[in-house]
């Protein structure tokens, strides 16, 4: 199904590429946003849906000293965050805390709570740990992955660990396992990796896939997702990994970042070059049908596509479901556009939402 966007937007000043979903903020609805301004002081924004749904709010916006290229939100403070930055030479990575109090009338300084200083290379991406109050977290760059251990109060980061991928091989990103804590996939140029963090070593592979995205289904405890380098869509089981046991269109040009819903394990979005957001049911009852021992079954082709967002008018980077509202998502589009759906109108009947 195509269609436009009767969605809610709200405009950023400059370009951008990242948007994360505030899970901490249990009262309401809301997301953060960061610029990717060369020649500009760069910009945070802090977005809450409106209490009748129907308004997006800026609640806070923050100054941002540098390009900002990954954004994520701590999963049990709403007021910290980490961003992946670039200073046109060089890249780092920091983990920031919003002040109190703040608003949208001025623009806000951050305060630096610790710097992720232990890369030389590019950085890609920071993973906060899934579970509980856990103050782990993970910096990827395009050679190795760091462990970290945070504290907050005393302002400081400490690396517990931190192991090269391999010469032959170049990280672009990854995903931290939600079922099993000790557990982080990496994607590579034609590979996907999966390390243990307890020893730091990589247990097992997938090789000859070129993934751009990777997600966990965190209701299905041996499913993720990856979006293709170039167009499709792939879900895997971890027990039968030679091939994906179902594969989905994706989009007509690069697909980007590939989603899992946080509830609902049947939902999967995906952003794409091709200026669109889509929207797939993914149903177990179709990867049933597939087995180990049949590659043409299992790598079956499927068009599940429940609805397609397309009014863009550039490419899509930017995706997040709702932790608190999980039929609701952001998108962002490069040229700054941050658009909240949802998904309800676009489910089948026999499909409800609580």
């Amino acid at each position: 199904m195509q269609g436009g966007s009767s969605g809610i937007g709200y405009g950023l000043k400059y370009q951008a590429r990242c948007i994360s979903d505030v899970k901490a903020d249990t009262d309401h609805t809301s997301f953060l946003t960061g610029t990717l301004s060369l020649k500009e002081e760069n910009e945070v924004h802090l977005l809450r849906l409106s209490s009748g749904g129907s308004e997006l709010v800026c609640e806070g916006l923050f100054s941002h000293p540098n390009e900002i290229w990954d954004l994520a939100s701590c999963p049990f403070d709403q007021r910290i965050f980490s961003t992946v930055f670039s200073t046109g030479d060089s890249f780092g990575a920091a983990i920031w805390q919003i002040p109190e109090p703040y608003g949208q009338s001025n623009s806000s300084t951050l305060e630096c709570v610790a710097s992720l200083d232990a890369h030389v290379g590019k950085i890609n991406c920071v993973l906060w740990c899934p579970s509980g109050k856990s103050d782990k977290l993970i910096s990827m760059d395009e050679q190795k992955l760091v462990l970290w251990s945070l504290d907050c109060s005393k302002k400081s980061a400490e690396v517990l660990s931190k192991e090269s991928a391999g010469m032959r091989h170049s990280l672009t990103g990854g995903a931290w396992n939600p079922h099993n804590v000790n557990s982080v996939a990496a994607t590579c140029e034609s590979s996907i990796q999966f390390w243990d963090l307890r020893t730091m070593e990589k247990v097992n592979s997938i090789e000859r896939v070129h993934v751009r995205s990777v997600d966990y289904n965190t209701k299905r405890e041996h499913i993720f997702v990856t979006a293709d380098d170039e167009s499709g869509i792939h879900v895997w089981d971890l027990r039968k990994a030679k091939v994906p046991v179902l594969e989905l269109p994706g989009h007509t040009h690069w697909t980007w970042v590939v989603r899992c819903n946080p509830e609902y394990e049947e939902l999967i979005l995906s952003v794409g070059t091709d200026s669109a957001v889509n929207l797939w049911f993914a149903s177990a009852s179709s990867e049933k049908k597939t087995s180990e021992s049949s590659v043409e079954v299992s790598r079956q082709r499927v068009n599940p596509l429940l609805n397609s967002y397309t009014d863009y008018e550039d490419s899509v980077y930017g995706l997040a479901w709702s932790s608190r509202e999980p039929w609701i998502f952001a998108s962002l589009s490069y040229d700054g556009r941050v658009v909240i759906e949802s998904v309800k109108p676009f489910l089948p009947r026999r499909y409800v939402l609580i």
